[in-house]
């Protein structure tokens, strides 16, 4: 492959190709971007085949002469493997950029973008909200850490896939995100326990829901969310365990920097009960089937 011209588009390079991933992959598609696509399960790639993208045998291999790599991987472990043990780190070329959109913790952040810059390869964090519908309209929050500078290299990237804040240094992206997690982790049972409260009291939850719009109470997560546990619809989306993940992540870098978070600390155990009675793979809003199941109540 030869290199690319100053004026042509950089070569990008996305590893994941899960819920999130593929929907990204085809907005940067849609933005006439030259894709590599790689994924640990390969039929869940060969879709994009056929819509112009490149599909690599191997991260390594998927990586060796891309402009930006972007990950978008289940957690920081899974992260950190593709780069060891998968080859990337040794494979990605010196003035690389290397964007991580995975959720993970601001200190394995830290520490890969470390492992990167010894190879000359530059780092952001750069973790997203809006799910997959986000993913889909190209309208996803995307809250980077890095500097100014490599946000600059990235500006087209993220144009295609939704709009960029940056927060500050590295792995400061990642604890924005686990900021959002928490509201959105918590703000999902507040919902949940409130639409649990006017069922139980005879009165119509969808009403209720309906009623609160527009008010203080409203937010994303009462309407989409609430809508979803209105409906009894929890088909994934954001799964529960994901979900469970990042409260983890939080409590964890809470308590590196000493810090207490009871609330998000309650949140944890009623996701992580969840997740043990079987409700793991569904939609974080399935929190109101484990709320539910507490009080007698379906």
């Amino acid at each position: 492959m030869s290199e690319a011209s100053p004026t042509s588009p950089p070569r990008i390079t996305l590893l994941g190709i899960g819920l999130m991933g593929l929907p990204m992959a085809r907005r940067l598609l849609a933005a006439a971007m030259p894709l590599t696509a790689w994924n640990r399960t390969p039929s869940k790639a060969l879709p994009l085949q056929t819509e112009g993208a490149h599909i690599a045998a191997s991260a390594a291999e998927a990586v060796a002469e891309a402009d930006i790599v972007i990950t978008m991987l289940e957690h920081g472990g899974i992260v950190r493997e593709v780069l060891t043990d998968g080859g990337v780190l040794a494979a990605l070329r010196p003035g690389a950029l290397f964007i991580d959109m995975s959720s993970i913790q601001p200190a394995q952040a830290r520490e890969h973008a470390a492992w990167l810059a010894e190879r000359g390869v530059a780092a952001l964090d750069a973790p997203v909200s809006g799910g997959t519908l986000g993913a889909e309209a190209g309208t996803l929050a995307i809250m980077v850490g890095g500097t100014e500078a490599d946000l600059a290299r990235a500006a087209t990237v993220f144009a295609a896939l939704g709009r960029a804040t940056h927060v500050g240094p590295t792995g400061a992206g990642q604890l924005a995100k686990l900021a959002n997690q928490m509201i959105v982790g918590i703000t999902i049972g507040a919902v949940a326990e409130a639409l649990l409260l006017a069922q139980a009291g005879g009165a119509d939850p969808a009403k209720v829901r309906a009623a609160l719009s527009g008010g203080f109470a409203d937010s994303r997560i009462l309407q989409v969310h609430g809508q979803r546990m209105v409906e009894r619809d929890f088909a994934k989306r954001g799964a529960v365990t994901v979900q469970l993940k990042d409260l983890r992540n939080a409590l964890a870098t809470a308590g590196e920097l000493q810090t207490t978070l009871p609330v998000t600390a309650l949140l944890e155990q009623l996701y992580a009960s969840a997740a043990e009675h079987g409700l793991g793979d569904l939609d974080h809003a399935g929190l109101w089937l484990e709320l539910a199941r507490r009080n007698g109540l379906s």
